[in-house]
């Protein structure tokens, strides 16, 4: 074989045997990924914040109930690397397992940990930093998962276990120098009687803040115990209470995070905010046009896929700054499919996704969730999210990817 038949072998895209949903075996060639950019200045024309994962220690007692131990240089690893993008990271929400895999324990020890290593990138004088500050970089979750709900009954007793506990979580990310999320709280679904009850909760709680936050209405496709949230399961009434509350409170309200996968409801919500109060897109399924806009209103990001997609995501958002929005939304539309099905229902497996994506690029060394949660998709989906990964540019590492991917069918018997 000549030299330059050996460069031609060397240079040949990896290939692997994938099957089918019948288990019919088809060889596969990867593609080149893209040629993703960090940026050189802040990212300006939206404000983002992706909402990162956590990575389960190898060795430790991963069954569903277990304390959580978590591999801190894997996990914080994943957050440097979010903000070599230039982009913020929403921290101890769902996508990090609340409720579902991560107790309080260890979500307390994530917020110090995530915001001290904001503080300390913040000081290396990374030009895409310059000016930020650690609310810019860590935005993190305070809710009331420290209580069990089926414990909580509706009236003053249960509304006052579910203040007590806001509190112990907002006092924990404030000192913590992060911004705050206020999220929606299963404990209080149970104990509200009304829309009053979520009014007076949740205005205490922002009279107590010490800066404005950012408000999450999450929905039941990503927790179903929420049903009902804001007083009511009719989506226009609960929007009614939503905007009451932000507008008898709008000094403390940053904006809100809306995860409810209607584009046209948010669409309508953001045109009815007050000013000055962000809408951050939660919508997984219809980013890439909320973002984009319409020329005169847009969508900010507070995204579960941006944890997925960080590095297209980020390019995006550069075009944009550059004022090249068709580019940017291109970048974007072509990380859609892969967001649709990362996000597929059942909804609340998405995190699946995000730590198979994770552990394909090599941050993570196993691919784990907290609480066996990584066993939530099936292998099936999980060979469709390598090739939707693969055909955005986004397996940074083809050969890196193609053998994890082996690996992992051979584990599951479909090699």
């Amino acid at each position: 074989m000549n030299s330059s038949s050996l460069n031609n072998v060397e240079a040949a895209a990896p290939t692997l045997l994938l099957p089918d949903a019948f288990g019919n075996l088809s060889e596969y060639a990867l593609s080149d990924p893209q040629n993703w950019t960090r940026p050189r200045a802040p990212l300006t024309a939206r404000k983002t914040y992706a909402a990162a994962h956590v990575t389960p220690h190898v060795h430790a007692d991963n069954t569903p109930g277990a304390p959580a131990i978590l591999d801190w240089d894997a996990t914080l690893g994943f957050r440097h690397e979010l903000w070599s993008y230039g982009l913020g990271v929403a921290d101890a929400m769902d996508t990090a397992q609340r409720g579902m895999g991560l107790d309080w324990t260890a979500t307390k020890e994530l917020i110090r940990r995530s915001a001290s290593e904001a503080g300390a990138i913040l000081r290396t004088g990374n030009p895409a930093l310059a000016g930020l500050t650690v609310r810019d970089l860590i935005a993190c979750g305070a809710g009331t998962d420290q209580l069990d709900p089926s414990g909580i009954e509706p009236g003053p007793a249960g509304l006052d276990a579910v203040l007590t506990a806001y509190r112990e979580q907002l006092a924990v990310v404030q000192d913590s120098g992060a911004k705050v999320i206020v999220m929606a709280s299963r404990a209080l679904a149970r104990a509200a009687r009304g829309p009053e009850d979520y009014h007076s909760v949740y205005s205490t709680l922002l009279a107590e803040a010490d800066q404005p936050v950012i408000l999450h209405w999450l929905g039941t496709m990503f927790d179903p115990a929420l049903s009902g949230y804001w007083g009511s399961n009719d989506v226009d009434a609960a929007t009614d209470t939503f905007l009451a509350l932000i507008k008898d409170n709008v000094a403390k309200v940053d904006g809100v995070k809306v995860s409810l996968l209607d584009a046209s409801h948010e669409i309508r919500l953001r045109t009815q905010l007050p000013e000055g109060v962000r809408l951050y897109t939660g919508d997984d399924f219809n980013y890439p046009e909320l973002i984009d806009g319409d020329g005169a209103n847009y969508s900010d990001a507070l995204l579960g896929i941006f944890a997925a997609i960080y590095p297209a995501a980020s390019t995006a958002l550069q075009a944009y700054d550059a004022g090249n929005r068709t580019e940017g939304r291109r970048i974007l539309d072509s990380t859609r499919e892969l967001g649709k099905h990362i996000f597929s229902a059942p909804t609340y497996y998405y995190k699946t996704g995000v730590a198979f994506m994770a552990w394909l690029n090599g941050r993570q060394p196993g691919f784990q969730l907290a609480g066996g949660l990584h066993s939530g998709r099936s292998l099936t989906h999980l060979v469709r999210t390598f090739k939707l990964a693969d055909r955005a540019g986004l397996l940074l590492d083809p050969e890196q990817a193609a053998f994890r991917m082996r690996a992992l069918l051979a584990v599951g018997g479909a090699a």
